[in-house]
């Protein structure tokens, strides 16, 4: 199957781009909007609009199949690509990329997937392009057989089909009381994330972050169903090396004392420190791993920044210097190397979370959530936005179709050959 034109789509993100480096440095928050001047290039202020661009694959048999690029909230952060340029993404598409895709066989993914989006003079295309140009070939090569986008994946990476739904993760934002009873009234698998990304929310010696993550954990008990037992995931975006050091047995003892104060409960805190390079990350989260493991603690520590293309999730993996890996999708590129970025963690013992961010749109959500299922992630965002109720409604609904439709053909090939499936 060939691709008779290319079509784009300008659109929004589901929430907004932040400066994270003006953010740490003490920007003040008023209302929605932050005072003061941007730090990271590109932003124009501290909080902007996210914006996406869509690709439309016209197909020969008058289909037409769409990808979005986008980038991640914290644009140009911890070696994140720079700010989303909707004006540069198209330009690099029209030049490069466009003459590739109408030169291509799309019915088989991956091949079509390393052709379109391989090296331009040895350097990598913007990552956002390989996101939602990813997405793009992966409808392609779903719509020719007339298949879901995770029966071509798990043919393609040698797969089972799945027949479990992932669970979740729904993150708070900063209306953290309403959206955390949210969590708790849909009985959300894993929660709150909780945006603890100021010295305001972490308090002196994480006194705040302590009492927060207490809260949390009572309001389960006072509101949530008997039987709920969700999974206790805080992102800390680096604040315990910047409040309590960075010394990894010192990181380990805070962190196992926060666990001691929520017992029973399986506790992730993510980020606890930036260590200022890959490698400084890789050397001593393999540390801080090997601590709270010598502990027997209940916490498990979870990497994100510094790590974000394949190659670094590998070495993270490899190394077990996490107990989990955020796979964040427009991070890694490709929606490819984001499926074996999750299948090198497996491979290694070490969790895969099948992440991104909330400034994504409705549609590499849903492409997200067939990669997560044909690769057996063992938790994904529930994105985009920052609303709770979106980004479960939109991921949760379809994994719930994606497996109606696989039971579904499962009974009718038992039913046509006469084997139990």
């Amino acid at each position: 199957m060939q691709i008779r034109d290319v079509i784009l789509a300008p659109g929004v993100g589901a929430f907004f781009y932040d400066d994270q480096a003006a953010i740490r440095a003490g920007a003040v928050q008023d209302g929605f909007v932050y005072t003061g001047a941007p730090v990271t290039p590109g932003f124009e202020s501290i909080r902007m609009p996210a914006a996406s661009l869509g690709l439309g694959l016209a197909l020969q048999d008058g289909a037409v199949v769409w990808g979005d690029m986008m980038s991640v909230q914290y644009s140009g952060a911890w070696g994140s690509d720079p700010l989303f340029d909707s004006k540069q993404m198209e330009a690099v598409l029209r030049e490069t990329v466009a003459p590739r895709l109408l030169d291509a066989d799309v019915s088989k993914f991956l091949d079509a997937n390393a052709y379109v989006l391989g090296p331009t003079e040895g350097r990598r295309l913007p990552l956002a392009l390989e996101y939602g140009v990813s997405q793009a070939l992966l409808a392609a090569a779903a719509h020719v057989p007339r298949t879901t986008m995770v029966e071509v994946l798990c043919r393609e990476f040698e797969t089972r089909l799945p027949d479990k739904r992932i669970p979740l993760f729904s993150q708070s934002g900063d209306s953290r009381d309403i959206n955390i009873d949210k969590m708790i009234l849909k009985s959300v698998d894993i929660l709150p994330h909780g945006l603890v990304n100021s010295r305001e929310k972490f308090g002196v010696q994480g006194s705040h972050f302590v009492e927060f993550v207490e809260h949390v954990a009572a309001r389960i008990v006072d509101i949530g169903q008997p039987r709920y037992h969700p999974t206790l995931h805080f992102d800390v975006y680096g604040w315990i090396g910047l409040e309590i050091g960075q010394d990894p047995q010192d990181v380990a003892d805070f962190i196992c004392r926060v666990g001691d104060r929520v017992p029973g409960f399986a506790l992730n805190i993510e980020c606890p420190v930036d260590y200022g390079s890959l490698t400084g990350q890789l050397d001593n989260y393999a540390k801080i791993v090997s601590h709270l493991d010598d502990r027997g603690s209940n916490a498990r520590v979870v990497v994100d920044e510094r790590c974000n293309t394949f190659d670094d999730i590998k070495l993270f993996a490899e190394a077990k210097a996490a107990h989990l890996v955020q796979i964040k999708m427009p991070d890694v590129g490709t929606v490819a190397d984001s499926a074996r970025a999750v299948l090198i963690c497996k491979q290694n013992g070490v969790g895969a979370y099948l992440g991104g961010s909330c400034a994504e749109t409705d549609l590499s959500a849903r492409v997200a959530t067939h990669i997560a299922l044909a690769t057996g992630a063992d938790m994904m965002l529930a994105k985009p936005g920052m609303g709770v109720d979106e980004g479960l409604s939109i991921v949760g609904n379809e994994q719930s179709r994606t497996l109606a439709t696989l039971d579904y053909r499962r009974s009718q090939m038992a039913k046509n050959t006469g084997v139990t499936a």
